[in-house]
């Protein structure tokens, strides 16, 4: 066990939202190993920026000497989660469920230690599949009151639209999760995102109900930006962990392009930096921001694709930046600084830099999806260039495939 507490490392690095009592899940993780689970429904058949945020709490409880249990949702994946949805899950058939568990799996293992006396991965099919309904809902059911449930804001939000009784089910699964872990690992504690807190709840008191026995939940932040919206997604959809459906490059540039205010909170949630570093890096300002950028980029991918994929892409990357792209010279134009002090529309640039003869074929280019600034397509006409998007005083500006332009600063 390591000499600080694990509750305040998270808690120091915002990973926290709400808990069920800090007092006794902070002396908890300090005097014992606990076994704490996380859940992860099978909807696709690899994980995401989203639940990156998860795995990387468990990887700082399992450094601390915690045991994580990767919970995969064979038997919930059935049924669906109706959190944050407004409309009903898509089933799945049982061979996709298995498909997407076993890819799980392999994901999980890059970044949590698995084996004899470490973490262990459990599919939920083991239990919930056998179950008799008659005697589940005997058992279990009578243990929840319709009146509390329809209050939790995962069932909220779907009255209006319909809930079925289908979808209904989950919180009572989802808690039976929680009392089965309970029972066959002695497992005290489930942790997971905001939105499951209704859920977790739910598992606690049957815990309580049922075996008289203390259990514990956390939830954490989900990864928005500082306007609230849902981080990981990108034009082309969300930002995955498998290399094949997003790759390294992409994923580091993703990174790279993060707004200036969310940097510092992506550091303290997505990389094992220390925090003093990681204040040091989130102060930078103008300019100077994007070699925290750079950073963030690099560590992130680094955890998720290994040391050498992240080199490769920062070397892309800087490629890019500094010019050096298909090797070629590019042609580059000085202006001043004062340009872009208070923007500089993406419409007059490409006329001025004799990318596009006259405005109405700019704003064709950009409305087709033509134009790219530091590879990241501009799709908004009134889209101002600026000079926090100068890295070490260049940008690079693209026009389809082949025409590239550099502009720099003085």
């Amino acid at each position: 066990m390591s000499n600080q507490n694990v509750y305040d490392i998270l808690k120091e690095r915002g990973f926290i939202e709400q808990c069920t009592n800090e007092e006794e899940v902070r002396e908890l993780l300090g005097k014992e190993s606990v076994t704490f689970y996380i859940g992860f429904d099978p909807t696709a058949d690899s994980l995401t920026a989203g639940h990156f945020l998860t795995v990387m709490a468990m990887s700082h409880l399992q450094k601390a000497g915690h045991r994580p249990i990767a919970l995969v949702g064979g038997g919930t994946g059935m049924v669906g989660d109706p959190s944050h949805r407004t409309d009903m899950r898509q089933m799945m058939t049982l061979d996709t469920i298995e498909h997407n568990v076993n890819c799980f799996k392999n994901q999980l293992s890059r970044f949590i230690e698995f084996g004899e006396d470490k973490a262990i991965i459990v599919n939920n099919a083991e239990w919930l599949r056998k179950l008799n309904y008659i005697d589940f809902i005997r058992d279990v059911g009578v243990h929840f009151s319709v009146n509390r449930m329809l209050t939790a804001e995962c069932f909220k939000s779907r009255m209006e639209k319909g809930l079925s009784f289908f979808e209904f089910n989950y919180m009572i699964m989802q808690s039976y999760d929680f009392l089965e872990l309970n029972r066959r690992y002695n497992c005290k504690m489930q942790l997971g995102g905001s939105d499951q807190w209704s859920n977790i709840i739910g598992g606690v008191e049957l815990i309580r109900r049922m075996d008289q026995k203390e259990a514990y939940g956390l939830t954490f932040k989900l990864l928005t930006t500082s306007d609230g919206v849902k981080m990981g997604k990108t034009q082309k959809g969300a930002v995955w962990l498998d290399p094949k459906k997003t790759t390294p490059y992409e994923f580091y540039q993703y990174w790279r392009n993060v707004d200036d205010n969310d940097v510092e909170k992506c550091l303290s949630l997505l990389t094992f930096l220390p925090m003093d570093e990681i204040r040091a890096l989130g102060s930078l300002e103008g300019s100077e921001i994007n070699k925290a950028k750079e950073i963030l980029a690099y560590e992130v991918t680094n955890i998720v694709h290994g040391e050498e994929e992240a080199k490769k892409a920062q070397e892309a990357s800087r490629a890019l930046f500094a010019g050096g792209v298909s090797g070629g010279s590019i042609p580059t134009t000085n202006m001043d600084k004062s340009n872009f002090e208070n923007g500089f529309n993406i419409l007059d640039i490409l006329v001025s830099l004799k990318l596009a003869p006259s405005k109405s074929e700019a704003r064709r280019l950009v409305q087709q999806g033509g134009i790219k600034v530091n590879d990241i397509k501009i799709e908004n006409i009134e889209h101002n260039i600026t000079i926090k998007d100068f890295y070490e005083n260049k940008i690079l500006i693209q026009k389809g495939k082949k025409v590239f332009h550099q502009v720099e600063i003085n």
